[in-house]
């Protein structure tokens, strides 16, 4: 399995950009497909964001279609997630997951994913 450690996240204000990181180790990143998951507090783990293993598909939850972008650099085993807009109904700790498996739902669930990281946090104040 493929490690994961996220970076990125802090206290922000309603509005403002922010990009998460997400440093992958192991040899296996290039052909994972990736993905972005946030935790509310008191709330289920949520899709966010993934892409297939050359970001040439990319998939996004309807909140924040126009708001987040999610890319990767496979040559330093790094997926992005570039958030924009924000508000602070995104306030969660942020999740990176790797799957070694193509993506074949427009919306995926958790239990495509078999790698994930610790988290990031993130917090919009308005």
């Amino acid at each position: 399995q493929v490690q994961l450690v996220e970076s990125g996240g802090r206290l922000v204000q309603a509005g403002d950009s922010l990009r998460l990181s997400c440093v992958a180790s192991g040899s296996t990143f290039s052909g994972s497909s990736m993905g972005w998951f946030r935790q509310a507090p008191g709330k289920e783990r949520e899709f966010v964001a993934a892409c297939s293993w050359n970001a040439a598909n990319t998939y996004y939850t309807d909140s924040v279609k126009g708001r987040f972008t999610i890319s990767r650099d496979n040559a330093k085993n790094t997926l992005y997630l570039q958030m924009d807009s924000l508000k602070p109904d995104d306030t969660a700790v942020y999740y990176c997951a790797a799957s070694v498996l193509a993506l074949w739902r427009s919306q995926p669930k958790r239990t495509d994913f078999g790698s994930w990281g610790q988290g990031t946090q993130v917090i919009v104040s308005s």
